[in-house]
């Protein structure tokens, strides 16, 4: 008889330890009762509350090409953590032959069998429900009590024992100053080259990036306010940036979005900086094309836009080509494509359209 052996651990309080202690019992159960176990599947920091666990889909999908007559885990709450799902997927493995076994938790063939399972079964979907209500409670409390809720932590700030937010006498004072440099009109671009020169780090240890600079300036802990869920609490820790400041960054923040938002209605946008940049949102494409007379380094760094010679060019080859293809298809009414016809009508307009825009655009007056 061949098995294998389902892992699993799903937060921070377990570990590898964790995933070899189970792999440990199943491997023992399995020598005791002679089976051999071909496989490990091992999920690191997946809820059993979810059927997104990559290994374990892998596990039900190989269950069909007969490769293992047995599933061995520690205990079922490893393989579901609710009635629905565990009763699903052990009908898919008895559907393939396969026979799951909590190595932990024997239970004897028969009915009294299927009645043990179940209470377990709704045991563990029990303890995970009241697991989870302990920890909305736990980080509610917290919220209220101007207390860190977990997570990697913000920069400008140290967490104490007792999980009390307070500033960071090296960076809080850098936070403010990113802030204060955005608001003067400084590239992003230069607020991350500032932050990375005096050696802030993001909190996973890795450089400043425009992502996380990005970030930081929306971050409204910066302000004082904590929040979980659809609870807010203003003044809730110690502040770093006036809340004047922070309003006007917002502004600006939005107001220096790259390009507009798909869909809106025309409109001409005119970045200052070395040579000048214009983005026409074309609304009919419902995305924007960007020209420009040189280089520039933008408000979000160092972006390489179309230059209008590049255009032309572009849509020049694409008319060449749509005239040959014309040419062929006239020459050759026997050929289609593969597809119906609503969709080569799509696909002709949206090439035409886009053809024109490259041709035209560059023309149109800034």
């Amino acid at each position: 008889m061949t098995a294998v052996i389902y892992a699993r651990y799903s937060s921070d309080n377990q570990r590898e330890e964790s995933i070899e202690g189970q792999i440990r019992e199943c491997t023992a159960y399995a020598e005791k009762n002679g089976i051999t176990v071909i496989k490990h599947y091992i999920d690191r920091a997946f809820s059993a509350k979810t059927d997104n666990r990559p290994e374990f889909q892998q596990m039900i999908k190989d269950s069909g090409k007969k490769l293992f007559d047995v599933v061995l885990v520690w205990k079922f709450d490893r393989f579901a953590r609710n009635r629905f799902d565990s009763a699903n997927y052990k009908m898919i493995l008895k559907k393939n032959g396969v026979h799951l076994i909590s190595v932990m938790e024997p239970i004897a063939e028969g009915s009294q069998g299927i009645l043990v399972e179940t209470l377990l079964e709704g045991m563990a979907e029990y303890y995970s429900a009241e697991l989870s209500e302990k920890v909305i409670r736990g980080q509610t409390e917290n919220t209220l009590k101007g207390k860190c809720t977990g997570g990697t932590g913000t920069i400008g700030y140290k967490i104490d024992d007792d999980k009390f937010y307070h500033l960071d006498p090296l960076t809080a004072p850098l936070v403010l100053e990113a802030f204060q440099r955005y608001d003067n009109g400084d590239k992003m671009v230069e607020i991350v080259n500032f932050l990375n020169d005096k050696g802030v780090r993001n909190m996973l240890g890795g450089k400043m990036t425009h992502s996380s600079v990005n970030t930081m300036l929306k971050n409204r802990r910066y302000i004082g306010e904590l929040s979980f869920r659809d609870i807010v609490v203003p003044d809730a820790i110690p502040v770093i940036v006036p809340k004047d400041l922070f309003d006007r960054v917002q502004k600006r923040l939005d107001k220096n979005k790259r390009a507009p938002a798909c869909g809106k209605a025309d409109e001409e946008y005119l970045h200052p900086g070395r040579g000048e940049m214009l983005v026409r949102t074309v609304s009919s494409l419902q995305c924007s094309l960007v020209w420009y007379t040189e280089r520039n380094n933008s408000e979000f760094g160092e972006v390489i836009y179309m230059k209008k010679s590049t255009s032309k060019i572009v849509g020049l080859v694409m008319l060449i080509i749509a005239v040959t293809f014309i040419m062929f298809a006239v020459n050759h009414p026997e050929m289609s494509f593969p597809w119906n016809n609503t969709i080569t009508w799509l696909l002709y307009g949206l090439y035409v359209l886009v053809t024109v825009v490259l041709l035209i655009a560059p023309k149109m007056k800034k």
